[in-house]
């Protein structure tokens, strides 16, 4: 509720306010006006929290929204219209549909009474999405895919950044957009940071998702999965390393995990789920797939650097750009690096947490425009310029 109760007081902050202009005897203002309907399209990954950055600002500038879950989790968008149902809202004023991108998705894009489309989901989807709105020379927010770099230097607190590192791909089963999925790590400490990951992650528990003593639950759905276990099998193949993880997970990897999962009414155990284990790799080149291109999985891609110079090259030689984590204890270092490394946001000693009003968007292919913030309401807002004479208007011809 914070996100709308954010929006709900940041809004009195966009106010007709003077514009400077060189023309005498005129006055002249900013109005600020909702663009009427709004399409916010949101992935299958925290449904709820996504369609709330984009409702929150979005009716607070007095828009109506129609909203688009993913085809692979509407449930909860669609639970979440019928409590509103029974709230005091005004009919058509949110309003929920479902089904496929390619169907639905590009119906409510190109309907002319959308004026405006917020998109969250991966860049292939963006690009569709921006081709149709382009059709009607609509505005857009895309929040779109990511490829994180997480920078360790051999001076930072290693212990916290095992912390990071961790929360930054292995929570949620790496299924966020901002996934630190890259580990770039100075070659003085790379392996003894890979050991004390390796020592963390062999610890966790596989199983229920239910169970408050499950560290590591299910992919979200068959064809993340299959994506997952394809792009871990192409790295092999391509040379890369494999420390820890890689495979399914069978009754043989967590014996416990399973027995958990029986417990608590799984038929078929783990063996039979979308369960894959919390994966390692070294060796990383950059041509290869992992380094290149968003698995969307608890899968770490590591390298490593010897200078500065070469942790900048390598944080940056990927087409996205959402996302950024830097450890060390060198403040000039981290200044320097956040300033260099091409992200729309960066992490120094510190990764993943969103707050209401911090910006949330993305530098090249990881998509435009922001969410969050405290400019996100005018994000949802056309500026109007209102000219007023005070004088009578010259003749133009004498």
């Amino acid at each position: 509720h914070h996100w709308y109760r954010y929006f709900a007081t940041e809004v009195d902050k966009v106010q007709s306010h003077p514009l400077h202009n060189t023309v005498a005897n005129v006055e002249n203002h900013a109005a600020y006006e909702p663009y009427g309907v709004v399409a916010a399209i949101i992935p299958w990954n925290s449904p709820l929290m996504i369609a709330a950055w984009k409702l929150a600002p979005a009716l607070a500038a007095g828009n109506a929204v129609v909203l688009k879950p993913s085809e692979h989790a509407s449930v909860s968008t669609l639970l979440f219209a019928n409590l509103l149902g029974t709230a005091a809202i005004p009919d058509g004023l949110i309003n929920v549909v479902t089904g496929y991108g390619a169907e639905v998705g590009s119906a409510l894009v190109s309907h002319t009474s959308v004026r405006k489309v917020s998109f969250t989901g991966s860049d292939a989807g963006g690009v569709s999405v921006a081709s149709q709105a382009a059709l009607g020379l609509k505005p857009l927010t895309l929040e779109l895919g990511g490829k994180s770099p997480q920078v360790v230097f051999a001076d930072a607190d290693l212990d916290n950044a095992i912390n990071g590192v961790l929360s930054g791909i292995f929570l949620s089963n790496g299924q966020s957009c901002i996934a630190g999925s890259r580990l770039i790590v100075e070659a003085a400490v790379l392996d003894e940071f890979v050991q004390k990951l390796i020592d963390r992650v062999v610890d966790f528990q596989i199983g229920d998702p239910m169970s408050d003593d499950t560290d590591v639950g299910p992919l979200a759905n068959v064809p993340q999965f299959e994506k997952v276990i394809a792009m871990i099998d192409t790295a092999k193949r391509e040379g890369a390393v494999c420390v820890h993880g890689g495979n399914k997970v069978s009754s043989s990897s967590n014996p416990s995990g399973l027995e958990n999962g029986l417990e608590n009414g799984l038929e078929s155990g783990l063996a039979s789920g979308l369960y894959v284990e919390p994966t390692i790799f070294s060796n990383v080149t950059q041509k290869m797939q992992l380094w290149r291109e968003e698995v969307f999985g608890p899968v770490l891609a590591v390298t490593s650097f010897t200078t500065e110079e070469e942790a900048v090259e390598l944080a940056n030689d990927t087409e996205y750009g959402l996302a950024a984590g830097i450890w060390t204890s060198t403040k000039g270092r981290a200044d320097r690096l956040a300033g260099r490394i091409e992200a729309g946001t960066v992490y120094i000693n510190h990764y993943r947490d969103v707050s209401v009003g911090s910006p949330i968007g993305g530098f090249k292919r990881s998509g435009y425009g922001r969410e969050l913030g405290p400019d996100a309401v005018k994000d949802y807002m056309q500026i109007k310029s209102v000219w007023h004479g005070k004088a009578p208007v010259a003749d133009p011809f004498k």
